[in-house]
């Protein structure tokens, strides 16, 4: 596998609509830190969970290989980002304590980047692989995208989503592995946060660039007979991933 740059023509709606992860994601990894100096959150995009890490750790270095996304990325004094593959960074050698990567691992070439962690980390420091696959709504909801996402968008995913619908089950992960634990993201959406959200697909965008017409616009009208003007649903997303002491 190899990178590729999907996001950066849309950055702004990335990083407004794309969810965020919870606090107890966060709190479980850090219950097997051994130090809070350098954390790597590697593919970063909008930094958000750069942003997270910054509150714990003396350093974060934030990576990316598109300046688009970085541009539109939180900052603060102790995060350092820089335009870099997952495969190659600058990163000093055994100085890492951390390493992120959330809703990513699949662009990558792990066995190279596998190289990397094991270049860039302290020994003993903890590595932590997360996505997350298909939201859940209601079963009348539900069912409308799973038909979007299966058949309206479906022919122009990356063949790359197959390891998120897998939920990199068949993706190596050579650490030491810590079960990963039974978490969601829960939050509560309008109408328009979804729409905008599946706007940011790969696919959605992929649809667009092809057909020359948003397919989002009559999804959001089929949408309409089971979501009432102004109301907010409960959206969760499952979560999945592989946590491991390099």
């Amino acid at each position: 596998m190899g990178n590729k740059d999907y996001f950066s023509g849309h950055s702004k709606q990335y990083a407004t609509f794309r969810p965020t992860y919870p606090e107890d994601l966060y709190e479980f990894i850090f219950k097997y830190v051994r130090k809070f100096d350098n954390a790597w959150d590697c593919a970063t995009g909008n930094g958000q969970v750069a942003q997270y890490l910054s509150a714990r750790f003396d350093k974060v270095f934030a990576t990316d290989i598109s300046q688009q996304q970085l541009d539109n990325a939180y900052q603060s004094g102790n995060i350092y980002y820089s335009i870099a593959a997952a495969e190659k960074t600058e990163i000093p050698n055994r100085t890492i304590d951390l390493i992120t990567v959330a809703q990513a691992l699949h662009w990558f070439t792990v066995e190279d980047f596998y190289k990397e962690v094991n270049r860039a980390t302290k020994p003993g420091a903890l590595v932590a692989i997360w996505g997350y696959n298909v939201l859940r709504i209601s079963p009348e909801v539900d069912k409308i995208i799973e038909d979007f996402y299966l058949n309206t968008t479906g022919p122009y995913w990356d063949e790359r989503r197959k390891f998120v619908d897998t939920e990199y089950q068949s993706i190596p992960f050579p650490f030491e592995e810590i079960p990963f634990p039974d978490i969601d993201i829960e939050i509560a959406w309008s109408l328009a946060h979804l729409t905008g959200y599946l706007a940011t697909w790969s696919a959605t965008q992929k649809f667009i660039k092809v057909n020359g017409f948003d397919p989002v616009a009559p999804l959001a009208e089929k949408l309409k007979s089971h979501w009432k003007e102004g109301e907010i649903k409960e959206t969760r997303f499952p979560l999945f991933g592989k946590i491991g002491r390099v």
